[in-house]
């Protein structure tokens, strides 16, 4: 069983920073992607960055050039650098890892809100 933890969420300013934290742990073959997604009241879940085990980074549109994944292998841990805050970024933020054999684990979510 693999099990994902997000952390770093919180309040903060427009303008601000805040760094996630995504650990996985437990029996964990080899991970292929991590990656973040983020969920809005009333909104639809959306990609908002992976990272590859090649280090191969993709973004979403709404998100490209203020955030910036990235990843320590050796401790299973993503991170997502979130700069230039802005209140459309309010949301809950989900880590998910996509290990060998394809399966899926999502963690539990951490809340970001952005204050206008």
């Amino acid at each position: 069983q693999v099990r994902v933890v997000e952390s770093g969420g919180g309040l903060v300013q427009a303008g601000g920073s805040l760094r996630l934290s995504c650990a996985a742990s437990g029996s964990i073959p080899s991970i292929n992607v991590m990656d973040w997604y983020r969920q809005a009241p009333g909104k639809q879940r959306e990609l908002v960055a992976f990272i590859t085990s090649g280090g191969n980074t993709n973004y979403g549109a709404s998100v490209k050039g203020r955030f910036t994944i990235s990843r320590d292998s050796a401790k299973n841990t993503a991170y997502l650098q979130m700069n230039s805050l802005e209140p459309e970024d309010t949301a809950v933020y989900y880590c998910r890892v996509v290990t060998a054999g394809t399966r899926l684990y999502w963690g539990q979510g951490t809340q970001v809100t952005v204050s206008s």
